[in-house]
């Protein structure tokens, strides 16, 4: 049996005979205001992905379709086991997505992206004061909050959509305050051709020289990298999120993972946005980032127990809460999830438990999940929001939304 702790102090029981009890799952790289856009950018490259669609809809966002879109992102995610994640949110409206996320009751590290380049579309450019001061304001809201449940990261998009100066300041800031830094990095060749010639260095050395790198820094995607780069993001102790569905769907890559967790880097994993995806799927993660590499290496790249350490400890180091979450130990969170593995997909009982897990559990398998010892999903219902209010309003603001972003052109 489980307790968690009612808002009264009493403890509630839960029966868990015959289910496992797992450590919550984290999830380090999401785009929690990109889930209205599920279904609009489907089989596009990165690069037209952005330009097309992403970007369009990102522009139109509002308050209210910010909020919705981060519910209906969270609600998935909970019911779904991830318990934790590493949030890069839109240019505007951050606020908004905070208040969801206090809500529902998941554990979050949230932050306004930052494009301050002339590059970037003039819808979501912003100056660097504004976009550093904006994001400064927002830390000093929200890192904490929550009973320390919310913390705030700092979240330059990537280095082609960010001046040198603001990436300086980004590391000044997120030094001073103990906030995270996540951004995207080495996702595809034309981004490292980018930064070779605006910078003159390849990227992992210029994030590294502008101080976008060690413990407090976590790089989503990371295909692209040679040898060089590997052994400088270990000697760093940098943090890499492997997104294998993303890196698959939009046709980035694989990332070299096993070469890196041999060489020593910490690497945890997410399913980035929905657009790019199309699930934010802890379980779907798991199995990918193992699957992936074997034709690659072998059947034993890439070990289940390994693909689940990516989606928990590994996460949680992302995440700069190692010490807090990841793991079921004395003196953590009580971030934890019950899986019900009695269905027939994950059969026969006497099977290996952690392949049973990695290679055959669903989100559907998903019972119960506490987050910070408080029942938020029991008998897999949601008990924090109405999942019902959640899709209408979340249906309605993708409806104003595309029309704004997409149906006028």
């Amino acid at each position: 049996m489980g307790r968690a702790v009612r808002p009264s102090g009493r403890p509630t029981v839960i029966e868990c005979k015959g289910l496992v009890v797992l450590p919550g799952l984290v999830q380090a790289h999401i785009h929690l205001c990109q889930t209205l856009f599920r279904g609009l950018a489907d089989d596009l490259s990165l690069e037209a992905w952005l330009a097309q669609r992403i970007w369009p809809l990102e522009a139109a966002h509002t308050e209210a379709s910010v909020h919705a879109s981060a519910m209906l992102g969270a609600a998935e995610l909970l019911l779904g086991g991830t318990t934790a994640i590493l949030d890069m949110e839109t240019v505007r409206h951050t606020g908004a997505a905070f208040e969801a996320l206090e809500s529902i009751g998941i554990r979050a590290t949230a932050g306004k992206c930052l494009m301050d380049a002339a590059t970037n579309p003039p819808a979501l450019r912003e100056p660097t004061d504004k976009a550093l001061s904006e994001s400064a304001d927002l830390c000093a809201t929200w890192h904490g909050a929550a009973g320390g449940r919310l913390r705030y990261c700092f979240a330059p998009r990537y280095a082609p959509s960010c001046t040198g100066p603001l990436l300086r300041a980004v590391s000044d800031l997120a030094e001073r305050t103990g906030a995270t830094i996540h951004t995207h990095a080495a996702e595809t060749p034309l981004e490292l051709d980018t930064v070779k010639r605006e910078t003159g260095h390849d990227e992992i050395a210029y994030l590294d020289s502008v101080g976008i790198s060690g413990p407090r820094a976590a790089l989503a995607h990371c295909v692209w990298i040679e040898k060089d780069d590997i052994a400088a993001l270990a000697r760093q102790q940098t943090n890499v999120v492997h997104c294998p569905s993303s890196n698959l769907k939009l046709g980035s890559g694989i990332a070299p993972i096993p070469e890196m967790l041999a060489a020593g880097c910490r690497v945890g994993i997410g399913a980035d946005g929905a657009p790019c995806n199309n699930r934010l799927d802890a379980f779907t993660e798991m199995r990918l980032a193992a699957l992936i590499q074997k034709p690659r290496l072998g059947p034993d790249a890439l070990p289940a127990a390994q693909a689940l350490e990516l989606a928990t400890l590994g996460g949680a180091r992302a995440l700069g809460l190692g010490a807090e979450i990841g793991s079921i130990e004395v003196g953590k969170c009580a971030d934890l999830i019950v899986l019900d593995l009695e269905s027939p997909h994950a059969q026969p009982e006497d099977a290996d438990l952690i392949s049973r897990i990695v290679y055959s559990a669903r989100a559907a398998d998903v019972r119960h999940v506490i987050v910070d010892g408080r029942i938020v999903v029991r008998d897999g219902e949601l008990k924090t929001a109405d999942t019902a209010e959640i899709r209408r309003k979340a249906n309605a603001e993708a409806r104003a939304l595309r029309a704004k972003a997409l149906d006028r052109h």
